[in-house]
């Protein structure tokens, strides 16, 4: 359904991820066709974090897409950037 691609950078065992309101597949097994879901239609930001309420799941994209983040019905929040120390 959607372009994105990401990496779980935490998350145990198997978990329901989904992009567009489709389960997420390995990179290359299938092509993606069809439109994301009317409420998964948010997109994802290359470089960004995204999290569950729970910081149970954390996904990094690395290449964006149309389709929103979720894990089952439950869409995944931009992760706020922590500043980084300033180097006087």
């Amino acid at each position: 359904m959607c372009l994105t691609e990401a990496i779980a950078v935490t998350g145990a065992g198997e978990m329901d991820i989904r992009c567009g309101g489709a389960p997420m597949i390995e990179a290359g097994s299938v092509s993606p066709n069809g439109e994301p879901a009317a409420d998964a239609a948010g997109g994802t930001l290359m470089g960004k974090r995204y999290t569950n309420e729970g910081d149970s799941l954390e996904l990094l994209v690395i290449k964006a897409g149309d389709g929103s983040l979720g894990l089952g019905d439950e869409l995944l929040e931009l992760k706020d950037s922590k500043p980084l120390p300033s180097s006087d």
